[in-house]
């Protein structure tokens, strides 16, 4: 089967990322080839944009970035958009966090991720060994990593621009508690919440996902009506499939993600999966 997209959207977690957050020289060229065949390439990605340069190799290049599941959109400098959570909801729902002790990260855009001080000692104690068996291993050490280097702990919230909240949970139950809570909350107050892991949640504001970011990037470079294909792995890119015309799971994808896809690639994330699909199903006839 050979594919003939105009863009491709690429995930990050479990997709072009291995399990210790790299990006393979393989996937970078892949990428390299498909841009110089004039098919634009993009990351959708939940992380925020402070999140990506430090994870992307050297000379790494795509057309654009939507992040925080589709809260923000750059070419370059270029802000394309930016939607922001309301101090209202944000306030509300680390109150709530507070109450239940539940590990979370608040991302304003253009600064260090926060957490308020007076949450500091439980938050840090979800992050204690050992890492909890279900844990994936990139997860674990972008949280330890996280509360080492890259949360600012502060007496209070400052700025009004916030791209995103992240949850965690060292047990699954414990999260689905916290998602319960969350959309009873959804119930006063609109906002849209998702995972990426089992472990995990993720809020943004009302009806924005990847498929909306992957909308307003479309609309930017005017390839609206395209053929258009997304690889993924996880909840927060189901939207994301049902927007393109042609989705693509990862091998390493749960087995309900697998079911509402075009494809599966044949390969892990561990093993260059990204860029065997796209050599074998993409650029098969420049080979």
């Amino acid at each position: 089967m050979v594919l003939k997209p105009k863009a491709v959207f690429l995930d990050m977690d479990g997709t072009i990322l291995n399990h210790h957050n790299e990006v393979s020289i393989h996937t970078k060229e892949i990428i390299d080839d498909l841009r110089s065949e004039g098919i634009f390439v993009f990351i959708a990605t939940g992380r925020s944009a402070s999140e990506l340069q430090e994870m992307l190799p050297e000379g790494f290049k795509v057309d654009g970035i939507i992040t925080a599941n589709g809260m923000a959109g750059y070419i370059g400098e270029e802000v394309v958009f930016e939607h922001s959570l309301p101090l209202e909801l944000v306030e509300t729902i680390i109150e709530k966090a507070r109450k239940s002790k539940v590990y979370y990260e608040l991302f304003p855009y253009g600064e260090s991720r926060m957490v308020l001080q007076q949450d500091k000692e439980y938050v840090i104690g979800e992050i204690r060994e050992p890492k909890p068996e279900t844990v994936e291993i990139n997860e674990w050490s972008s949280r330890q990593k996280a509360i080492k280097e890259e949360i600012s702990w502060t007496e209070e919230i400052t700025g009004t621009q916030f791209s995103k909240f992240y949850f965690f949970a060292r047990t699954k139950e414990e999260i689905n508690s916290w998602k319960m809570e969350l959309k009873q909350l959804q119930k006063e107050i609109e906002f849209t919440m998702t995972p990426s892991s089992p472990h995990n949640a993720e809020v943004m504001v009302a009806n924005v996902s990847k498929a909306t970011g992957i909308k307003q990037m479309l609309e930017r470079f005017d390839l609206v009506g395209c053929e258009t294909l997304a690889i993924g792995d996880s909840d927060n890119d189901l939207k994301m499939f049902q927007f393109v015309s042609h989705s693509v799971a990862m091998k390493n994808a749960a087995d309900h993600i697998k079911e509402v896809v075009d494809d599966i690639t044949e390969f892990t994330c561990e093993e260059d999966g990204v860029y065997h699909y796209l050599k074998s199903n993409v650029l098969a006839l420049k080979i």
